[in-house]
C-alpha cells in the first residue's frame, strides 16, 4: 500500500531575473495547498523539496508550471508515512546550491548525463576518476565503491579540492555524483569552465540509481543521506522516478 505522504524533489537551472517577486505568491500557494518543506529561489533557478498529500503537491506543481520557465519541471517522488518537515520555507538566495564560483554556470554548459543503467560500466573503467561531490558527513553513510572522498564540510569547499586534485592534461575523464544531481550539474559546469573536456555526472543522482539498479548489481555501499527527517535511505527505500 502506498504511503499517504508524497515527497517531491525538484530543481532547475533557468534564468530568473525576477526571482524575488516569485517568493510571496509561491509561499501563499504552498501554505494554502497545504505542503511543508523548503524552496530556494535565485537568479540561477529553483531548488526544492516539498511534502504533503498527492493533491496538495499537485497544486504547487501546477502553480509553478503556469510559468513557462517551469513548464517541463522534472520531479522525483518518494512516499512516506508522515511529512518529514516541520514547516514551509521559501527563501531567496544568491545561488540555489552554493558553490561560490561565478564562472560555473549550468545554464550555459554541464557535463554529459549518464543514466543509472550505464553508470557501473563507466565508473569501472580505469581511466575514469570518480568523485563524490557531497560533504564528508554524507559520504560517511555510504558511497560508490572506489570513489574519491573530497572530505569537504560544505559544497563551496569542493572547488579547492578539485583544483588541488585534478589536472586537465592528466585526468582526461572525470565522473561526479551527488544525492539528486544538482550539485553535480554545477560541479561539472565548473570543470568544463576550467578546461576539462570529458566530464560526466549521474542523471538523477544516487537516489535515481538506487531506484533503477537492482541491489544485486549495485556498486553502491551503505545508505544515502537525505535532507529531511528520514535521515537516510537505502535501495529498498529509494523514491519512484515518476516525472509529474
Amino acid at each position: 500500500m502506498t504511503a499517504p505522504i508524497r515527497i517531491a524533489a525538484f530543481y532547475k537551472f533557468v534564468p530568473l531575473p525576477d526571482y524575488e517577486s516569485l517568493r510571496a505568491p509561491l509561499l501563499r500557494c504552498c501554505e494554502a495547498a497545504p505542503v511543508r518543506g523548503s524552496i530556494l529561489l535565485a537568479a540561477e533557478g529553483i531548488n526544492a523539496t516539498i511534502a504533503g498529500t498527492d493533491p496538495a503537491v499537485d497544486v504547487v506543481l501546477a502553480h509553478l508550471r503556469e510559468d513557462a520557465r517551469f513548464a517541463n519541471l522534472a520531479v522525483k517522488n518518494a512516499w512516506h508515512d508522515n511529512i518529514p518537515f516541520r514547516r514551509m520555507k521559501v527563501r531567496l538566495k544568491k545561488e540555489i546550491v552554493a558553490l561560490k564560483a561565478a564562472h560555473a554556470d549550468p545554464r550555459r554548459q554541464v557535463g554529459e548525463y549518464i543514466e543509472p543503467r550505464d553508470w557501473n560500466a563507466l565508473i569501472s573503467q580505469e581511466d575514469v576518476v570518480v568523485i563524490d561531490a557531497r560533504n564528508q558527513y554524507e559520504v560517511q553513510l555510504g558511497s560508490f565503491r572506489g570513489a574519491l572522498n573530497p572530505g569537504t564540510e560544505s559544497f563551496s569547499k569542493l572547488p579547492r579540492y578539485l583544483d588541488e586534485t585534478l589536472d586537465a592534461e592528466q585526468h582526461k575523464r572525470v565522473a561526479l555524483f551527488c544525492t539528486g544531481g544538482i550539485r553535480c550539474e554545477k560541479a561539472t559546469a565548473l570543470l568544463l569552465a576550467n578546461g576539462f573536456e570529458r566530464v560526466y555526472h549521474l542523471r538523477g543522482g544516487i537516489l535515481r540509481y538506487l531506484e533503477h539498479v537492482p541491489s544485486a548489481e549495485s556498486l553502491w555501499q551503505g545508505k544515502c543521506f537525505v535532507f529531511d527527517e528520514r535521515g537516510a535511505v537505502s535501495h529498498a527505500e529509494a523514491p519512484t522516478d515518476e516525472q509529474t
